[in-house]
């Protein structure tokens, strides 16, 4: 039988893996009766750990919410999983989020046991993330909080808003989601201005003024909110958006391009378009050109020159007159 204190640690570690647990599910767990759970639940308890109890054919304990964040119990898989995930969130572009990161890191990286920080060293050392092409965009955390809680709690929100072309407009909308994708963040809100779902880049979201109001939660205007999300992006949020025809059945370019990169539409069994955006002419042609296929780009007229300027500029790298 497991000593009391480290049968105290397996009781804890179990209610931390899922919401509830009945007294005789915890017993066969632990190899003991059931009057031990109840003695050991109390010393939880007498720990600082809330643990609260229900009765009924539904009932059994679970690990409540206190003042502290209490020890955190993981497994091998979870412990690496955090290091990794806490890597990226060092430059996942919301503000305050860098510091805090690497201090829970640091904690974190402190007590793993020796097999489990080198492979976490290891994944960190060599595992390298590409960073974005040009200045990633940067949002503040109390900005995603205030909408994250406002599409929880539907709260109408009046927002400034900064454009793509630098005009600053003011909104009152019904926030329903918040979506990562990636390097930047969306809301999908319903605009009551326009009467219709909107999508607003988070960066350029420069105030947010709760109203108290609440809002009935509308359907979406599409189930898969990625969706959605991927075939209106780039025509609100982009400095540029293009439209381009290629040489390839949609399919094969939807397994060769990221979700973010825009949506693809068939022409034909052999023919597509790719409607995409960006905020830089360079990322677009260098999409295009990555897709290893004959294209047209049908606009803009920015693009097209930026094109013809690529074109002469690699004929010239390959010699031809």
């Amino acid at each position: 039988m497991l000593d009391t204190s480290t049968r105290l640690l397996k009781l804890l570690s179990l209610l931390q893996t899922r919401r509830t647990w009945t007294g005789a599910e915890l017993a066969e767990r632990l190899q003991v009766s059931g009057r031990t759970v109840r003695n050991d639940i109390d010393r939880l308890r007498e720990l600082g750990y809330p643990v609260d109890a229900t009765r009924g054919g539904q009932g059994g304990y679970q690990l409540g919410a206190g003042a502290e964040l209490p020890p955190l119990l993981l497994d091998d898989e979870e412990a690496v999983a955090i290091v990794l995930a806490l890597s990226v969130a060092q430059a996942s572009g919301v503000a305050g989020t860098e510091e805090a990161s690497a201090r829970a890191l640091g904690k974190i990286q402190r007590v793993l046991p020796t097999r489990l920080r080198r492979r976490s060293e290891a994944l960190r050392a060599f595992a390298v993330r590409v960073p974005s092409e040009g200045d990633r965009p940067v949002v503040e955390s109390e900005t995603l909080a205030l909408l994250a809680n406002a599409c929880r709690d539907h709260e109408m929100m009046r927002l400034s808003y900064r454009k793509h072309d630098g005009e600053r407009i003011r909104r009152m909308v019904e926030p329903h989601r918040l979506v990562a994708w990636g390097d930047r963040w969306y809301l999908v809100a319903w605009d009551l201005e326009r009467t219709d779902w909107r999508t607003w880049r988070a960066d350029r979201i420069e105030r947010i003024d709760p109203t108290g109001r609440v809002f009935r939660e509308r359907e979406l205007p599409d189930p898969d909110i990625t969706s959605y999300l991927a075939s209106n992006v780039s025509r609100a949020s982009w400095r540029y958006t293009a439209r381009i025809e290629i040489e390839a059945p949609a399919d094969e370019i939807r397994a060769r391009i990221d979700a973010a990169t825009g949506v693809v539409t068939p022409i034909s069994a052999d023919r597509c378009v790719l409607e995409s955006g960006a905020d830089s002419l360079w990322t677009i042609a260098l999409w295009c050109a990555a897709l290893d296929r004959d294209f047209r780009v049908e606009g803009p007229p920015e693009l097209v020159e930026y094109v013809r300027l690529l074109a002469d500029r690699y004929a010239r790298a390959a010699g031809a007159a």
